[in-house]
């Protein structure tokens, strides 16, 4: 509009003020209001432009600004300070994280046929909710924990102050703690004592003070590598939590100062002495009286859980990391089954300790043409070194990498009867020869193969080409580093894992590549998955070619000691120095590779080559495999219930302690007698049957019926002094 006025508008004539008379006074007609304003905005105006000179960083620039003008950013400035805290405590702290258990869970892994493997993780159990629990096991945890857990704001300041005086008890409030082991490391710095403070004010801000507690007792470390009041409760005491009586709970609360330490499976003495500390501690904060402390008396274990099982295998190790990908993150313990085969491992262990392996170190995998692992031998003994050399170790291939060079050369149009140059190689740079020093004008390649001829497989490289050669290897699933060009590829100076080969030769098996090796079952893909991403495949020629050149290794070549009655195909591979000896093959379903080297890479004792011990290993692995019915495949990863203990027939647990009845019970055998242990009013007592006729702890027994006597008089004497009071207050 202001644009339209100025053509709108249009001049008024100004008044003209009389004219003075040679003398100046002052006007009538001037304003002294408007002369002041415009005094002032020049002052103004002077003003701004000498701020414009000034530069931040001058004490000058400051000092001339209003109240107001400083009051308004320092509000804004921590608003945006408050925004950006938020946004960062809600990246880094995110309140489902306190939801998840601190330790991975357990996991117990079985074979195919249900034999317990290995047994891994922290024992856990599912969240508690302090509603549901007796107000004695919440007093006991706030006793010695956090009095004022009910009236601070996530950090208690006389707590601190108590505890930097006395000595006694911790500063920490239970909040803290939950965002220390929630979401901190247990690093001691004060950055990260600022950041728990942030996240306990985070977490007071978020959840209610029972949504703290009952995640606190959820996550907690009890000892015995057992995480959460759920899990401790029915491991020392095998009750639920909701089920704990005073002492019991008065125990686990003392846990807590240091699990390990404290442990009453390991140190009984040590956690009754801190259990009485808890309960004066429960007397000093009111929650019970003195003469109950004195009545309560150190709580029976009643430890059922048993771990006969390793914590890990070369096999267990390898699967694990799978294992934990297929089961939800939760605190329940997961037991799956994995592909091994119970019987095929033992044959594989049998094998290969009876093996006269001197001082070098023996490996050897076993797998479906699918994939699936049946068994794993990582080295001679687990317990003294856990490194899985079938799957951890990458050492040279030797011959067995020559399969994938004459494959090559069939998918490029060659033949097995195709005849190469046999002859010494003389020129260049890099002149291999033969293992055995024989040579010859020509020959196939089919005995090239099986003679595993060095000299006619480097020219067959050269031929091919080192990109085709290097394409069929990573198409059956080899990712080792190859170099391009370097023609000792061709020989086995690649370095690769056991795993690894053994999959590639899965792949010739099954003519389906590449093959994965995996430890659990995996469901069949469609149709038209199948079609849409199936795997690679030979022409059925090209296959045929490769198995027949691969059966005469074995039958014609360097691998008969590999032999079998049935059809059998595969390689042998022996590296530089005799350092590393193999032998790769498959017969039937079964697809498996056999290592044996020194771990500092040594040459083997003895000159092992891959068509001597290895073979033989391999063969004998073969020839028990072959009797062994496979187990039935299932078509996914499946959770089961877990059997506790190994199930097979030589190999079933002792039945010297049995629990009975709903826990408080139990039937143990000692030395030819019989005893059964219970629990009268919380004092244990034990009955024996054995050859002298039943025995019986009259003085334990004595004890209980006294204790009985003593709470029944007590609450006859309480249900009269109820009705005394009824009857005083009727009467007023």
């Amino acid at each position: 509009m202001g644009v339209f006025n100025l053509f709108r508008r249009r001049p008024q004539p100004q008044a003209e003020l009389p004219s003075h008379s040679g003398y100046y006074a002052t006007h009538d007609a001037l304003d002294y209001d408007d002369w002041d304003s415009r005094l002032d905005r020049h002052d103004s105006a002077l003003e701004a432009e000498e701020k414009k000179r000034l530069r931040w960083w001058q004490r000058v620039y400051w000092r001339e600004r209003r109240k107001r003008w400083w009051l308004g950013r320092i509000l804004a400035a921590i608003i945006a300070l408050f925004i950006v805290l938020v946004a960062w405590l809600a990246i880094t702290a995110p309140l489902s994280k306190s939801l998840e258990p601190i330790a991975a869970p357990q996991i117990t892994l079985l074979a195919a046929d249900g034999t317990p493997i290995a047994r891994n993780g922290a024992i856990t159990d599912e969240p508690v909710a302090v509603a549901d629990l007796p107000p004695h096991v919440v007093e006991a945890f706030l006793a010695t924990e956090d009095r004022r857990f009910y009236s601070h704001w996530g950090i208690d300041p006389r707590g601190i102050a108590r505890a930097a005086f006395t000595g006694t008890g911790g500063g920490s409030t239970i909040t803290q703690q939950l965002a220390k082991f929630t979401f901190l490391t247990p690093e001691r710095t004060l950055t990260r004592k600022a950041r728990e403070a942030l996240i306990a004010f985070w977490l007071e801000s978020w959840l209610t003070k029972d949504d703290i507690l009952s995640r606190y007792l959820s996550n907690a470390y009890f000892g015995d590598n057992v995480y959460g009041l759920r899990a401790a409760s029915l491991h020392y005491f095998y009750r639920k939590p909701e089920n704990l009586k005073p002492n019991q709970a008065a125990m686990l609360a003392g846990l807590l100062q240091a699990p390990s330490a404290y442990a009453p499976t390991r140190h009984y003495d040590r956690a009754e002495r801190r259990m009485r500390i808890v309960v004066q501690s429960m007397v000093d904060a009111g929650y019970i009286t003195e003469a109950e402390a004195r009545a309560m008396k150190p709580p029976a274990l009643d430890v059922r859980t048993r771990n006969d099982l390793p914590t890990g295998t070369y096999f267990a190790d390898w699967a694990l990391p799978g294992a934990r990908e297929l089961t939800e993150q939760g605190y329940e313990r997961q037991t799956l089954t994995t592909t091994l085969d119970s019987r095929l491992q033992n044959i594989a262990r049998q094998v290969t300790q009876r093996a006269p392996l001197g001082g070098a170190q023996v490996a050897l995998v076993a797998m479906r043409r699918n994939g699936e692992v049946v068994a794993m031998i990582g080295g001679k003994d687990y317990a003294k070194s856990p490194f899985n050399r079938a799957t951890q170790a990458k050492r040279q291939p030797g011959s067995t990498i020559k399969t994938f060079v004459y494959l090559a050369a069939l998918r490029d149009g060659w033949s097995p009867d195709d005849e190469i140059a046999n002859t010494e190689i003389t020129e260049g740079s890099y002149r291999p020869r033969n293992a055995n020093e024989r040579y010859s004008d020509t020959i196939t390649l089919r005995d090239a193969l099986a003679r595993s001829s060095n000299v006619a497989t480097l020219r067959l490289f050269n031929e091919v080409g080192s990109e085709k050669v290097i394409q069929t290897a990573r198409d059956f699933g080899i990712r080792a580093s190859f170099v391009e060009g370097d023609p000792s590829i061709a020989l086995g100076s690649t370095s690769m894992t056991l795993i690894e080969l053994t999959a590639a030769y899965a792949g010739i098996a099954a003519n389906a590549f590449p093959v994965e090796p995996h430890a659990f079952a995996r469901e069949e893909k469609g149709w038209w998955e199948t079609l849409w991403d199936g795997p690679g495949s030979l022409s059925g020629r090209t296959h045929d070619d490769i198995q027949g050149m691969l059966r005469a290794a074995i039958n014609d070549g360097t691998g008969r000691a590999a032999m079998l009655r049935g059809p059998n195909f595969g390689k042998t591979g022996t590296s530089q120095d005799n350092r590393d000896a193999l032998f790769v093959g498959y017969a039937g379903d079964l697809v498996v590779g056999v290592w044996i080297g020194n771990d500092d890479n040594s040459p083997l004792a003895g000159g092992i080559s891959g068509g001597g011990l290895p073979a033989k290993i391999w063969r004998d692995f073969m020839n028990g495999a072959m009797n062994v019915k496979a187990a039935p495949s299932q078509p996914a990863p499946r959770e089961q219930n877990d059997p506790g203990t190994p199930i097979e027939p030589l190999d079933v647990p002792g039945l010297d302690d049995i629990p009975l009845g709903d826990g408080n019970s139990r039937l143990r055998i000692r030395d030819g007698e019989a005893v059964f242990s219970t629990e009268i009013d919380g004092i244990p007592v034990d009955i024996t049957i054995g050859e002298d006729g039943l025995a019986v702890d009259e003085q334990a027994i004595e004890e209980a019926r006294r204790r009985a006597d003593e709470r029944r008089f007590e609450a006859i004497r309480n249900r009269r002094d109820e009705r005394l009071r009824e009857t005083e207050d009727a009467g007023n």
